[in-house]
């Protein structure tokens, strides 16, 4: 059995302050025996047009190092939730990964930027952001896992490509809006888990009532049946959700949707 965390926190507007609340929420995860602790996409960085190039310009090395140096202090897998990337001039929302000694072993740039014009709302993150060109799986001491960040849940190939690769478990920070969120997220975090017959366990932040973009919470996980097994409201906590990943091949084995692939038929990268 695997306790995971998921650190549904609000991001404020000063990112020192956010960091130090990052901080202590994943320090009491640990004391309440998580052994994975995931945080929510662009969790240091208001999810704004407006913040995401001013917060890049701070660097994303601080951030990076900081959740190194918790992971290695509090013995946890740190499943970094997303920051703002910069790489030669070009910006990427991005996951960072760490291992219990705090060593980086994955980083997912998100693939499917949310770009959107729907009624009252419009967002293009593609005005920012440059898609990441990466499946992400890593491996750990529980197993394979993979990553992928929120508008990614909407892509089943994504989610297809990280289960043939191995992973039993697929994390997803993100930032589902009061307009999809209610209307597709869990049933996105359920589809992908009955899809591929793994665990999906969606992080996301809290919501910040009268931001510019207002974040439906709700952080949740699925398992391999489709049944949402944790979630919790809008409001800023921590998730808790224990998992044995057995339940991946109880569940092959009994409805064998996964193992029945025709790939003599259809493929995807392996």
């Amino acid at each position: 059995m695997i306790r995971l965390a998921l650190c549904q926190l609000r991001t404020e507007l000063d990112q020192a302050e956010t960091m130090t609340k990052a901080h202590r929420m994943v320090r009491e995860a640990a004391q309440n025996g998580a052994e994975i602790v995931v945080l929510p996409e662009m969790f240091n960085c208001p999810y704004d047009r407006a913040y995401f190039k001013k917060f890049a310009a701070l660097g994303h090395q601080e951030a990076v190092s900081a959740m190194s140096a918790w992971a290695r202090e509090l013995g946890v897998l740190l499943v970094g939730g997303s920051v703002p990337e910069t790489e030669d001039g070009k910006f990427y929302n991005t996951c960072f990964v760490f291992d219990k000694q705090g060593h980086q072993i994955a980083r997912h740039r998100k693939v499917h930027l949310f770009d959107v014009d729907l009624p009252g709302m419009r967002f293009k993150e593609s005005n920012t952001f440059t898609p990441g060109e990466d499946i992400t799986v890593f491996d750990t001491e529980y197993g394979k896992m993979g990553c992928a960040v929120c508008f990614d849940v909407r892509f089943p190939e994504l989610f297809r490509a990280m289960a043939v690769r191995g992973a039993k478990l697929i994390f997803l920070p993100a930032q589902f809006n009061m307009k999809t969120g209610p209307a597709h997220w869990d049933m996105s975090l359920r589809m992908r888990a009955v899809d591929n017959e793994v665990f999906v366990a969606g992080a996301s932040a809290a919501r910040y009532d009268g931001f510019s973009y207002e974040c439906w919470g709700h952080s949740a996980v699925a398992d391999p049946f489709g049944e949402l097994i944790a979630q919790c409201d809008e409001k800023e906590q921590i998730l808790y959700a224990d998992i044995d990943l057995d339940r991946v091949e109880e569940v092959r084995a009994s409805l064998p949707t996964f193992n029945c692939l025709r790939r003599d038929v259809y493929t995807v990268a392996d």
